[in-house]
């Protein structure tokens, strides 16, 4: 099938790469030409575990190429994937400014019948006004069905939630439409669940709300914990043995962040409080989320007392291991509380740096490694769970500081990892500190 994908970013990159992979013809168009010009030499923009790799090999199959011209792009396609960003406005709604570009791309440039594909996440109702603006500005004769096929892919783990999904969405109101894009993905022996376009705009929300509504429901029971002197990691355990709960997203830690949670429960209250509905358990989850992000630094000061002229070292800058992106970031409301309270701060991440120095500029100092990060520092704070990190020679790390004090916001020890270590303070999420003084 000859497929056109518009937009190079994170889930226009995996989709076309991964459509490839199954053996379709596939041709990605982005108006930035640098990324385009990086894309053909085979380089990949950003940092997804195994796609640069399938990138180069469909490249050099001849199955999947890059272009700036919508012209050579759109020519013979059956299907155009619309994958561009939907960014959070300030009123929390979805800007749909690129959409609308792609629509006008494409009532210009398409001369022929196809299927247009919206992958990008849209408030209800958005589907329908894209084919009307396309529509409109098609020459006479040539005809569009849509479909909306909502992503639900996780930065980290894209080729292998694409390859492997556990689902996937085709809301159509067109029968052809609809088993031509199931057609399109029956290689890869996924369920497909098809859906009215309106329900299929919903369930991407729902899922994404769902789980951050999980996410903020554990940490506050971590909270919790902490008060009451239980362990979060026990009551996780005994919640997740629960078919009807489960286990996945009852890991506790300061908040969730990256490009689609904020944006999208945000979004969804947005809807809601535009037809009339509360919905006001998301609106909590919002909260709780924004309250948690800002946990290690109230432990810091109920440790220290004042924190002016403390360094603390972070470990972690992207919002979650695997990935370099630095949207929506606990890292970068810790930072800033850090350095507004007068404390100084070094931070090491594996692939985020360059990221972090865009958005948090040189308000902190970057350390090539963790080791240079921790050097003198008065506090470390581990802020994203690499690997890296789970495996950090602690007795090392605590010889270089200052005092021997971690804020740990994921929980990346265990208590019996630390028992032989002297002279340390360790500070998790929703579990009693462990305090070893002794000289051991």
């Amino acid at each position: 099938m000859k497929i056109t994908v518009l937009g190079t970013g994170y889930v226009g990159l995996s989709t076309g790469v991964c459509l490839a992979e199954i053996g379709h013809n596939v041709t990605c168009i982005d108006v930035n030409t640098e990324k385009i010009d990086q894309l053909n030499k085979g380089i990949s923009p950003i940092y997804e575990p195994g796609l640069e790799s399938l990138l180069v090999s469909n490249m050099g199959e001849g199955r999947l190429e890059f272009t700036t011209s919508h012209q050579k792009g759109f020519e013979r396609a059956e299907v155009i994937i619309i994958a561009v960003g939907t960014p959070q406005t300030d009123e929390g709604a979805a800007n749909l400014v690129y959409l609308e570009q792609a629509a006008k791309d494409i009532a210009q440039h398409l001369k022929h019948d196809a299927i247009v594909v919206i992958k990008s996440t849209v408030p209800v109702g958005t589907n329908e006004y894209i084919k009307t603006r396309i529509k409109d500005g098609l020459e006479s004769g040539v005809k569009i069905e849509i479909v909306s096929n909502p992503e639900f892919l996780r930065q980290g783990s894209a080729v292998q939630d694409t390859l492997r999904a556990d689902r996937i969405v085709i809301g159509a109101d067109n029968k052809f439409a609809a088993e031509k894009i199931a057609e399109m993905y029956r290689p890869m022996k996924v369920p497909v669940l098809q859906t009215t376009i309106r329900s299929a705009e919903l369930i991407k929300y729902a899922s994404n709300a769902f789980l951050a509504t999980k996410i903020s429901f554990i940490n506050e029971m971590a909270n919790l914990c902490e008060a009451v002197g239980a362990n979060v990691e026990d009551v996780a355990e005994g919640m997740g043995r629960d078919q009807r709960i489960g286990s996945a997203f009852l890991q506790a830690g300061i908040g969730y962040g990256g490009s689609c949670f904020p944006k999208d429960t945000a979004a969804l209250v947005h809807t809601a409080r535009k037809n009339g509905v509360p919905f006001a358990i998301v609106k909590e989850t919002i909260e709780t989320n924004q309250e948690q992000q800002k946990r290690l630094v109230s432990k810091a000061l109920k440790r220290f007392g004042d924190i002016k002229g403390k360094k603390f070292a972070m470990l972690g800058l992207a919002f979650k291991p695997e990935t370099d992106d630095m949207r929506e970031a606990p890292s970068i409301i810790i930072v800033k509380e850090l350095v507004r309270l007068g404390a100084s701060v070094s931070a090491y991440d594996p692939v985020a740096m360059g990221n972090a120095q865009k958005v948090i500029g040189d308000e902190i100092e970057y350390a090539s490694n963790a080791f240079e990060a921790i050097a003198d520092a008065d506090a470390l704070m581990i802020v994203t769970e690499w690997n890296e990190f789970k495996n950090l020679d602690l007795q090392k790390a605590l010889d270089e500081m200052k005092q021997p004090i971690i804020f740990d916001g994921r929980n990346c020890f265990r208590e019996e990892q630390l028992e032989d270590i002297k002279n340390i303070e360790y500070y998790p999420v929703g579990k009693p500190p462990f305090i070893n003084s002794s000289n051991k």
